[in-house]
C-alpha cells in the first residue's frame, strides 16, 4: 500500500471505493490527453496558472487560522470536511489518490539516458517524449484529472497545499517527514526547454553529503533523492554547488562522503551563504547570474537560519534586476513557520505564519519561478 492509499483508509471515505474511482478517472483521462502533440505545455505568454485547490487556500488563509503564530493545525482539513467545505474536502481526498497513482508511476519508471546528449546529437527534442511517465500519454495532467495541477513555464507542478509537505505526516509524521512524493515534476516540458549548449546546474544551500543510507540514524538526504530523481528522468547535472556552514574535513569529504560519480561535477563550498545582495557568498548573485536563460538552473534553500534564507527568498521575489524569473527553473525552499505538525522538529527556528509562507511561495510562482515546499 502506497502512502496516499494508506492515508485514505484513515478518513471517513471507504478506501476501496475511493481508489477505484481514482483509477477509473485516470483511465478516462489517459484517453482524453493521449493526442501526441505539445498543446498541453504552457503557452509562451503564460507565467503561472494556479489550480483550483491552491486558489481556494490562497483566498482563505485568514479563515483557516493560518495567520496565527500559535502553531495552527494543518492536518484537520483532511479529517473534517467542515474545516473547509465538503466540496474542497472531497477534492483533497481525491487529489491524495491521484498523487498516489503518480507516485507509483514515478517509482516504476525505468531510468532513461542523458537527454541533453541526445538533443546535442540529433538537434531535435523528440527524445523528450521518453521522459513521459507513460509512453502512451503525452500529458501529465492525465494523472491528475480536472484542474488539479498548476501551470508554469517549466511545465506542470503540484498545488501549494497544507501541510506544506507530504500529507502522510498527518498520520505518521516520522515516516513521512522527508517524503518527497508530493512534489510533481513535468520532466518532458523541462526537457523541451533545453538547448544543445545548455548547462544543468544545481545550487544546494544547506548541503548534505550523505549519499548513502546508514539506517534510521542517517537516511539518504532529500537533496540526494532529488539528484537521483532528475538523473532517472535523464537530467545529469553538470555542476552541483554545495554550500554548508558545518565544518567538514576535506579528506573525509573527498575520500569517504563524495562518491566517484560526482567528483567531476560537485563543488563543495564549506562556508555559509550570505544575504548580502552583492556578496560572493550569495549564490543568487555570484553563481545564478553567471548562467543564461538557456541553462537549467535548480535552486534548493534549507539552511535553518530564517534571517538569511527568508531574505534570500525575498530577493528572488523582489528581483531588482529582473533576471531571476528568467534563469531559475525550479526553486525548493523549507520555510520554517509556525505550524503544529512540524513544531516538534522546527522548534525555535519557526518564524512567521503559514499565511506568510503561502503568500511568499504563491508570489514567487506568479513571478515566474516554479517554487515548492521542501521537506
Amino acid at each position: 500500500m502506497h502512502h496516499g492509499s494508506e492515508y485514505l483508509m484513515i478518513n471517513t471515505y471507504e478506501s476501496d471505493s475511493v481508489m477505484s474511482k481514482v483509477y477509473e478517472t485516470y483511465a478516462r483521462s489517459a484517453l482524453e490527453y493521449s493526442n501526441d502533440d505539445d498543446s498541453h505545455l504552457p503557452s509562451h505568454g503564460e507565467v503561472y496558472v494556479p489550480s483550483s485547490l491552491e486558489q481556494y487556500f490562497i483566498k482563505n488563509l485568514d479563515n483557516l487560522g493560518y495567520d496565527s503564530v500559535d502553531d495552527p493545525d494543518t492536518c484537520n482539513i483532511y479529517k473534517d470536511p467542515n474545516i473547509t467545505t465538503p466540496s474542497i474536502h472531497a477534492q483533497l481526498i481525491e487529489y491524495s489518490g491521484f498523487l498516489d497513482t503518480y507516485e507509483n508511476a514515478t517509482k516504476n519508471f525505468e531510468p532513461i539516458p542523458d537527454l541533453l546528449k541526445e538533443i546535442q546529437t540529433s538537434n531535435s527534442h523528440d527524445v523528450c517524449k521518453t521522459a513521459r511517465l507513460d509512453p502512451n500519454i503525452d500529458d501529465i495532467r492525465a494523472f491528475f484529472p480536472g484542474n488539479n495541477l498548476c501551470s508554469t513555464q517549466s511545465g506542470f507542478i503540484e498545488p501549494l497545499l497544507p501541510p506544506m509537505r507530504h500529507h502522510g505526516i498527518c498520520t505518521n509524521v516520522r515516516a513521512h517527514l522527508f517524503d518527497m512524493n508530493y512534489l510533481v515534476h513535468d520532466f518532458e516540458a523541462m526537457c523541451r526547454k533545453l538547448k544543445p549548449t545548455s548547462k544543468r546546474i544545481l545550487i544546494d544551500m544547506g548541503a548534505s553529503l550523505l549519499f548513502h543510507a546508514a539506517g534510521d540514524v542517517a537516511p539518504v538526504q532529500p537533496v540526494v533523492n532529488l539528484i537521483n530523481l532528475y538523473k532517472k528522468f535523464g537530467f545529469h547535472f553538470d555542476h552541483i554547488y554545495g554550500f554548508e556552514v558545518t565544518p567538514f574535513e576535506a579528506e573525509k569529504v573527498y575520500k569517504k562522503l563524495l562518491t566517484k560519480e560526482y567528483m567531476a561535477s560537485y563543488h563543495w563550498i564549506n562556508v555559509g551563504v550570505t544575504k548580502n545582495k552583492k556578496g560572493k557568498l550569495n549564490p543568487l548573485h555570484s553563481i545564478v547570474k553567471q548562467y543564461s536563460e538557456d541553462d537549467l538552473i535548480i535552486v534548493k534553500l534549507d539552511i535553518d537560519t530564517a534571517s538569511i534564507e527568508v531574505s534570500l527568498a525575498h530577493q528572488l521575489l523582489q528581483d531588482k534586476d529582473n533576471v531571476y524569473h528568467k534563469l531559475i527553473d525550479q526553486f525548493y525552499f523549507e520555510h520554517h513557520v509556525h505550524q503544529k505538525e512540524l513544531a516538534p522538529f522546527w522548534k525555535l527556528s519557526m518564524e512567521g505564519t503559514i499565511k506568510d509562507s503561502f503568500k511568499l511561495f504563491h508570489g514567487l510562482r506568479k513571478k515566474g519561478i516554479p517554487t515548492h515546499f521542501w521537506p
